[in-house]
Formats: C-alpha cells, structure tokens, sequence
C-alpha cells in the first residue's frame, strides 16, 4: 500500500478482476476484438492502472480522448494499439505521429496536416477515418464524405487502419435513429468497395450499441461506460452480464452530539428537531464528491444507511446517526460499494445528484488515492 494510501482514509478500491470479467462478457457476446476505451483517466478508475492491466489481458485496441492520454500510455510503457478518438489541431499531428498513435481523420483539412506531419518525420501515420452519421460533433458527414475516402486511399504517406462513427441515441433500445446511423455508415464505407481498395476495420457501436443493436457490432466495439460495469442509462437492457469495478470508500474522523435547533455546516440549511449523533466524512466537492447530495444523499456505516446533512464542503460532509446510532472514529464508509448487505450504486448517486454517472465517475480526481485489486 503507498504512503496515499497509508495517509489518507478517504479512498477508491478499482476492482481489475471485475473489468476482466466485464471485458470478457462483452467479448464473448460480440465475438469481435474490444476497443478498451480509457479516456478521463479511465472513466475515474485510472489511465496507467487500468491500461497495464488491460494489456497483461491481452486487448488488442486502447481507445483515449486526447493526445496527452496517448502519451501518457506510451510513457508508462503500453504498446497496445492507440486510438486517439478526439478532434486535433494541425500542430498535434506530429506528436500524435511521434508516439505511435492512431489519428482519428474526421475531415480533407485534417488529413492534409496529417500527411504533412508524417512526410516532415518520414514515417507513415496510422489513421482511422471519422464519418458523421448523426452526432454533429466531429467527423465528416457521411453524405459528402467520397472526396476524403479518396485522398486516404491514394495518400503516400498515411494508412488506413480503420473507420468509425459513432451512436448517438443506441442507449435506448427503442430509438430508430441507430439503424438510420448504421445505414448511413453503411453508404460510407461503401466508397472503399467502389474504389477497389481492402475495407479498413470499421467500428460504430458503443455501450449501447453492444446492449442493443448486433448489427452494429461490425469489426469491432467500443463499450466505454459499460466496460467499467455500468449500464449507460436507466432504459438499457442488461443483455451483458457485468458488475461494477469502482467502490468509494472512507472513514469517519469526527463524532459529536449536536443539540436541537444547532444548524449544520454552510448556510444553516438542516437543523435536528432533537439531540442527535452527527459525524464527519473527510471527502468533499474538492474530491468531486457533488455538492448536489447536500441533504440528499446517504452513505452506509456498520451496514446501516445514514442521511447526509447539510451542505457538502469543499473537503468533508456531515452524517446524521440518529438519537442512537453509533460510530467511532476510524469506522469505515462506503459512499459507492456494498457493505454489510447494503448496495449504494453509481446510479443511485447520480440519480440523486440529478446528473449521469458518467459525469460521477470522471469528476472524482486525483485526490482520491486508488487501490487496485487483483486476487487471480
């Protein structure tokens, strides 16, 4: 355990087993390679952790958001694959090159700074075509997107690894906008056959794509969310069998009886009616923990659920025991994770802090040291 750990008794516990397991289900469901995708520090659950043991796993694609996620990796000793799936600057492309990265292309522009980049260094960049089905966010739209299929395939200094879109609505099993997403993909890829050139691996489903949609697997899937054993939304189907990896856990570090009508923490927003047993948890919205479960949220002790009360600071909240509740100081917290026969989900507290887990997960940063467990 290192000095962090040792330190602080506010903690994440990542289980790797459980991403194994998670990895493992949705291959077997899928039946084509897994893109792990490991931007935002891992969904919460750490980048290099997480990557190392996804690569002794033996994944045969990484997926990050951002260059420096990409360099990270390499630095940290990952050679696996890697996509950088975000949009870049034309200055980037060098960098991207440099570390052996995968660059998304998602327009003529993009891949002229590409080519450019690659000629400049004398070594060939591996990219993967980005085409707009529907999303709007970034990639080519999928109607006007021959000319840059063209430039890629006849382009010297660039090869083609793969293609990709992405689901914007797959989340729900009942939307019809995935299967207009798919054949707009379909129409796309299209130009490589009219063209006569080799398809490069095409990839388009997400979370919800692996959830709901087959036909969307393709050559290979991109689960983010679910890889980490979370469903992506409350209207999915759970037709993957997985189970969450991430636990928030603390201690509590103070006790004290707060007497009837004694307001607690900022802005007197809770008061007891009566004298009642309150602690205090040392995580806070500087962790990420959101402010949003201020009189809201509870947390488990000695396997019971307790309220929390008043406002959550920047660094501890508080949480009230009742007239007879009990607790010491060192007692363990859970505020995501099981004890005692208790479960507080990831989507409980989002739903309570009225936002995603998503969001949840990503907003817990740095501060929080994280322990990792491996019993195979």
């Amino acid at each position: 355990m290192n000095d962090a750990l040792q330190q602080r008794p506010t903690r994440i516990v990542v289980d790797l087993d459980a991403l194994t397991d998670n990895f493992n289900a949705i291959h077997q469901r899928v039946g084509v390679p897994v893109m792990a995708i490991l931007k935002a520090n891992a969904y919460g659950h750490g980048l290099v952790p997480v990557a190392q043991h996804m690569q002794r796993q033996g994944v045969q694609q990484i997926g990050v958001a951002f260059v420096e996620e990409g360099i990270t990796l390499r630095q940290a000793g990952i050679t696996t694959p890697i996509l950088v799936l975000g949009g870049i600057l034309g200055r980037q492309a060098a960098q991207l090159i440099e570390h052996n990265l995968e660059i998304t292309v998602s327009s003529l522009d993009k891949l002229r700074k590409v080519e450019e980049a690659a000629q400049a260094l004398g070594r060939k960049a591996v990219i993967h075509l980005k085409i707009d089905t529907g999303m709007e966010r970034i990639g080519v739209h999928s109607y006007s997107c021959g000319s840059m299929i063209e430039a890629a395939i006849t382009s010297q200094w660039c090869e083609i690894k793969g293609i990709y879109s992405h689901l914007a609505c797959a989340d729900d099993p009942s939307s019809p906008m995935t299967a207009l997403q798919l054949e707009c993909f379909h129409e796309a890829c299209a130009h490589f056959t009219r063209l006569g050139a080799p398809m490069p691996i095409r990839h388009l489903a997400n979370s919800g794509g692996v959830l709901h949609f087959p036909d969307t697997w393709l050559d290979m899937v991109r689960p983010g969310i679910l890889f980490y054993g979370i469903l992506p939304d409350p209207a999915a189907q759970a037709t993957v069998a997985v189970r969450p990896a991430l636990s928030l856990l603390s201690q509590v570090v103070y006790f004290k009886v707060v007497r009837a009508g004694h307001s607690v923490s900022y802005g007197a927003t809770w008061t007891p009616t009566h004298d009642t047993r309150v602690v205090t948890i040392p995580i806070g919205y500087g962790d990420g923990y959101p402010r949003a479960l201020s009189n809201k949220g509870d947390v488990l002790i000695r396997g019971q659920r307790h309220p929390i009360v008043g406002r959550v600071c920047m660094d501890q909240f508080m949480v009230d025991l009742g007239a007879d509740g009990t607790a010491y100081n060192g007692d363990d917290v859970v505020l995501i994770g099981e004890q005692g026969g208790q479960r507080i989900s990831i989507e409980d507290v989002a739903q309570r802090s009225d936002t995603i887990a998503y969001e949840l997960l990503t907003r817990l940063n740095e501060r929080i040291p994280r322990e990792y467990l491996n019993r195979r």
